[in-house]
C-alpha cells in the first residue's frame, strides 16, 4: 500500500517538475489608423517604429467625394527615394492607379486607391536600417497639397 502512494507521489512530482511550454512572446506589433478626407490631409503624418517591428497601417477614406475626384492611397517609399520624383511620375500613372510600375522597386508597402467610406490596410515588417522613410498619397495634387508623412525607424 505504501508503495502505491509512493509511486503516485513520484508521478505527481515528475509531472510538476516537467518543463512548461514556453510562453508566447508578446506581440510587438504596432497598428496605426490613418484617416484621409476631402481636405487633402492624412490624420497621422509621423509614425515611429522599431527595427524589425511588425507594422499594420489602416487607411480610412472618410471623405464623401467620388474616388475618381478624391481617391486616396498610402505609399511608403524606401529610404533615400526621391519622394517628389515618385509623386511626379505617379501623376501620369492613372492606368496604374497612380502607382507607377516603373518605380515599384522604390516601394516598401502600399495601400491601393480608396473611394469614400472605404478602408484598406497593409502589414509589413519595419526595415532593419534606422532612418526616415517617406509616405505619401499619389492621387494627382495630393502630395503637392501636403498629403505626406514620415515613418521613423529607431
Amino acid at each position: 500500500m505504501e508503495n502505491r502512494h509512493l509511486s503516485a507521489f513520484l508521478l505527481f512530482a515528475l509531472a510538476a517538475a516537467a518543463p512548461l511550454p514556453a510562453a508566447a512572446a508578446p506581440d510587438n506589433g504596432k497598428t496605426i489608423v490613418i484617416t484621409a478626407s476631402d481636405m487633402l490631409k492624412f490624420s497621422v503624418t509621423q509614425i515611429e517604429v522599431q527595427r524589425g517591428q511588425t507594422v499594420r497601417i489602416q487607411l480610412k477614406n472618410i471623405g464623401t467625394m467620388p474616388k475618381d475626384v478624391m481617391g486616396h492611397n498610402w505609399i511608403l517609399l524606401k529610404a533615400g527615394s526621391d519622394v517628389t520624383a515618385y509623386a511626379t511620375t505617379a501623376l501620369s500613372a492613372k492606368g496604374e492607379a497612380y502607382q507607377p510600375k516603373s518605380l515599384a522597386d522604390q516601394v516598401l508597402a502600399s495601400i491601393p486607391l480608396l473611394g469614400p467610406g472605404q478602408t484598406g490596410e497593409v502589414t509589413f515588417v519595419a526595415p532593419d536600417t534606422p532612418g526616415s522613410y517617406s509616405f505619401l498619397c499619389t492621387f494627382p495634387g495630393h502630395f503637392q497639397a501636403g498629403m505626406r508623412g514620415e515613418l521613423r525607424v529607431k
